[in-house]
């Protein structure tokens, strides 16, 4: 047992383990930076294979598209701050320096990232509310901006235009703007067409090839059940209506539902064109503008009476004296 004890003692004595403490306590920094490197490494990895595991779960259970990359970011976000903090632990930096660094941090963003905060804020409350979601076709009233949302985030919202162009809107922008959406809750969406035809034409008929019109456009719900909007339903098939009785002719107005929303220009270009062929046909005849001039007796008879200011009249006098 003493030759053991012996061994071992000349063992840690020996001047190889000597130097080697020697290195690592004069050393002792690098190694710390080291293990920084490698926590923040492994927590940068660590974050996408939690994000990957736990993504399945966390869709199942939210089932909103927006919401569960929202979370996912924030878990994957959590991770790397755990990481990151356990790196400022290894290189010596104690929990008031954190706390001191977290405070000036917090500061700085209060007072330079205030945008980014309000679009924050914004962010949540879209996806709070729900608005709309992935996939859904809006349009951004006042900007004339049109298109799927391909991404929301807590900070913007990403919109895929007709276009085909990339559009990022600050969720400040959107939370204060009128957002139409398209695919709430039936991709089907309403148009509506107004002109004006005569007075002389035959009204019934009108009516009844206008319907038609729209019904032969393969956009345009020809027909079905009654699509219903929150507790009100309505005609699947096409409608045209009276409207009023305008100053040059009978207003009507031709309702249809077409079947995707980005179709919408299509479709109204396209039974407008229909209508038109249909009328053209007919004794119907569209209204445009126009005015009858009546001229009294006076005017028949060549005689027509001004009335000249007072200069006028002096010169007019002095020209016949000549």
């Amino acid at each position: 047992m003493r030759v053991v004890e012996q061994v071992v003692a000349d063992i840690v004595s020996s001047p190889l383990l000597t130097s080697i403490r020697d290195w690592s306590r004069d050393n002792e920094m690098i190694w710390s930076v080291a293990i920084a490197l490698v926590i923040l490494v492994g927590g940068w990895y660590g974050s996408k294979l939690v994000v990957r595991l736990a993504g399945r779960t966390v869709a199942q259970r939210i089932e909103r598209p927006s919401v569960t990359r929202s979370v996912l970011r924030t878990i994957r976000l959590s991770v790397l701050l755990l990481s990151l903090v356990a790196a400022a632990l290894v290189l010596g930096i104690g929990n008031v320096e954190i706390l001191l660094s977290v405070g000036v941090l917090s500061a700085v963003v209060a007072v330079v990232l205030a945008p980014l905060i309000g679009s924050l804020i914004h962010g949540l409350f879209i996806l709070t509310d729900k608005p709309f979601e992935i996939g859904d076709m809006i349009e951004i009233v006042d900007q004339d901006h049109v298109g799927f949302v391909e991404d929301i985030t807590i900070r913007y919202t990403k919109i895929v235009t007709l276009e085909n162009t990339i559009l990022v809107v600050p969720n400040s922008d959107v939370h204060e703007r009128d957002v139409l959406n398209y695919s709430a809750e039936d991709e089907r969406t309403r148009v509506s067409i107004e002109y004006d035809v005569t007075y002389e034409s035959d009204l019934d008929q009108a009516i009844r090839d206008a319907e038609r019109a729209a019904r032969s456009v393969d956009e345009v719900v020809g027909g079905g059940p009654d699509v219903r909007v929150g507790s009100a339903r309505y005609t699947a098939s096409p409608l045209c209506d009276v409207k009023a009785y305008a100053d040059s002719g009978v207003r009507l107005v031709l309702r249809f539902w077409v079947k995707e929303p980005y179709k919408l220009t299509r479709a109204r270009s396209i039974v407008a064109q229909r209508v038109r062929e249909r009328y053209a046909d007919t004794d119907v005849q569209f209204a445009y503008p126009h005015r009858e001039l009546v001229f009294n007796d006076a005017v028949e008879h060549g005689a027509m009476q001004t009335n000249l200011p007072d200069n006028s009249r002096d010169a007019d006098r002095a020209e016949s004296e000549r």
